[in-house]
């Protein structure tokens, strides 16, 4: 996948609602689609013992969805948390926790997201991306 991506309308609304539901803890999840399209985000349960801190996506969702992607369903693109008293760009934290395999990250703060992609360098800065569908 290249830089630039798309997703479907409505993505954004989500994962502001998602962050909102727990605002004192860092919620997580998938995004999925295919190629460069989030069609959709597959929220998480945070495992981590210190969820205000730290994020943990649970193993079974991240599982059954890499299966249900082998089985033609949409593609595990990235994933998203939130840092409910910090900025959304990835933390120290984060950055020493990256599998720099170039996959999406969504980091909502804020009432803002702030779009990455793990690379093999580190997380890269992406604009905002396109909304259709």
């Amino acid at each position: 996948m290249g830089t630039q991506f798309t997703m479907t309308r409505g993505i954004v609304q989500d994962l502001l609602a998602q962050a909102a539901k727990a605002p004192d803890e860092e919620v997580c999840g998938l995004l999925l689609g295919q190629g460069g399209h989030i069609a959709h985000i597959l929220p998480a349960a945070n495992v981590h013992p210190d969820a205000a801190r730290w994020f943990e996506i649970d193993p079974a969702v991240l599982i059954g969805a890499i299966r249900a992607a082998r089985n033609g369903g949409p593609q595990v693109l990235g994933c998203y948390h939130s840092h409910p008293s910090g900025l959304p760009r990835p933390s120290a934290t984060d950055a020493a926790m990256a599998a720099h395999d170039g996959k999406l990250w969504a980091i909502v703060a804020d009432g803002v997201i702030g779009w990455w992609r793990d690379g093999e360098s580190g997380f890269e800065a992406l604009s905002s991306p396109a909304q259709r569908g």
